[in-house]
């Protein structure tokens, strides 16, 4: 009822909220204030729980634990998104130009950006604009040293996410954590794994939009689609 009634709005956006603590929260995005500091790297956070979550980064504490493949994560809301992205195939997320689905709002929302053109993430130290904050992420690091590095403690190879840094890891020790439930084979990244299981499905997500033939694999299409518009005689593609 308080967002229907307007009570607890934003003077900047007009964006409404339960109460005023989600208020106070939201007008740090306009404001740029981050009050909550890590005590190791200095980075700052616009709320605490973005900082206790952070903090994990440091401690390797990963409480959060897959029931699926046990990897573990630091945070509920990535464990939530590595179930439905790696081990569910349920897109409930659909594009309202193209009718293609996603199995998050956050990909979804990137999507549409291809259609409108938008690339709503700014620097603020260039004219440069991006579609994914973590294109903008990796624009400041590489491009004017803002963030934070993650370096690989055994050859020094710096990355922009932690995630990546990882999976980068695992390859020096040759852990594979990612193993398929159809053979034995195993994998260290849950993307490879992810493109593997498409051998022991039938699934066919891509198609080709001459002549409607489905493909297992995205970089399928384009090689199929220069010899089908050749092949019925579009020789302007």
């Amino acid at each position: 009822m308080n967002v229907h009634s307007s009570k607890y709005k934003c003077t900047e956006c007009g964006k409404c909220f339960r109460s005023n603590k989600e208020l106070t929260v939201h007008r740090r995005s306009h404001s740029g204030e981050k009050p909550f500091e890590c005590t190791v790297c200095s980075k700052r956070f616009t709320h605490s729980s973005n900082l206790v979550s952070h903090g994990r980064i440091h401690s390797g504490d990963k409480p959060y634990k897959c029931s699926l493949c046990n990897k573990s994560f630091s945070r509920s809301d990535t464990l939530q998104t590595h179930k439905r992205c790696v081990h569910s195939n349920r897109r409930p997320y659909d594009c309202r130009y193209c009718g293609k689905l996603f199995k998050s709002s956050r990909d979804l929302k990137c999507h549409v950006y291809t259609h409108t053109g938008a690339k709503p993430y700014s620097c603020r130290h260039c004219s440069e604009c991006f579609t994914r904050p973590v294109q903008l992420k990796t624009h400041l690091l590489k491009s004017h040293n803002e963030g934070t590095w993650f370096t690989c403690h055994i050859c020094e190879k710096k990355f922009t996410k932690s995630r990546i840094l990882r999976d980068h890891v695992l390859r020096h020790e040759g852990v594979k954590p990612y193993v398929c439930l159809e053979c034995p084979k195993c994998f260290y990244t849950a993307g490879e794994l992810k493109r593997h299981a498409l051998k022991h499905s039938n699934v066919k997500l891509f198609c080709c939009g001459l002549c409607a033939k489905d493909f297992k694999h995205k970089h399928s299409v384009p090689r199929h689609f220069k010899r089908c518009s050749i092949k019925l005689g579009f020789t302007g593609w």
